[in-house]
């Protein structure tokens, strides 16, 4: 794997945790809440996190080599989800159900697979400390982790 292409990948799973850990720790169908969604509701801490992730994600972009197009996207995007945290109770409420930061990391993420391919990881690389059945694997037990 060339580096640009391992960086670009790196920045994929990069967008991919932040993506969950924002928008998707937990799943119901369709939706997902996440500690974007949670902390909404506490001024100021929902401003520190949004704008520390959204930085994140565009310095990965910027690492990874994005399309200005996409940069300007996601900039869109985070921007959104940022600027109506400033609005009590309806910014915060549509802070919950907007998934910005989300829908950035996907655009980063599509970007990177047009250029350079899909990753050469393993499916797995996410869930690393888990059996085969999707199972926490306690300490040391790594009996049937998947690597």
């Amino acid at each position: 794997m060339t580096d640009d292409k391992a960086k670009a990948h790196r920045a994929w799973r990069s967008a991919e945790r932040i993506k969950r850990l924002s928008d998707r720790v937990v799943g119901i169908g369709p939706f997902g809440l996440g500690i974007d969604g949670v902390i909404a509701w506490v001024p100021g801490a929902n401003a520190v996190y949004s704008l520390g992730a959204a930085g994140l994600l565009l310095a990965e972009a910027v690492n990874a080599g994005a399309k200005p197009a996409t940069i300007a996207k996601m900039a869109a995007f985070l921007l959104a989800d940022s600027a109506t945290s400033a609005v009590p109770v309806l910014g915060w409420a549509v802070d919950t159900l907007f998934p910005g930061h989300a829908l950035a990391a996907k655009s980063l993420q599509r970007d990177i697979e047009a250029r350079h391919g899909p990753s050469d990881l393993e499916d797995n690389w996410l869930f690393r400390g888990r059996d085969r059945r999707g199972r926490s694997v306690s300490g040391g037990d790594i009996r049937g982790v998947r690597r």
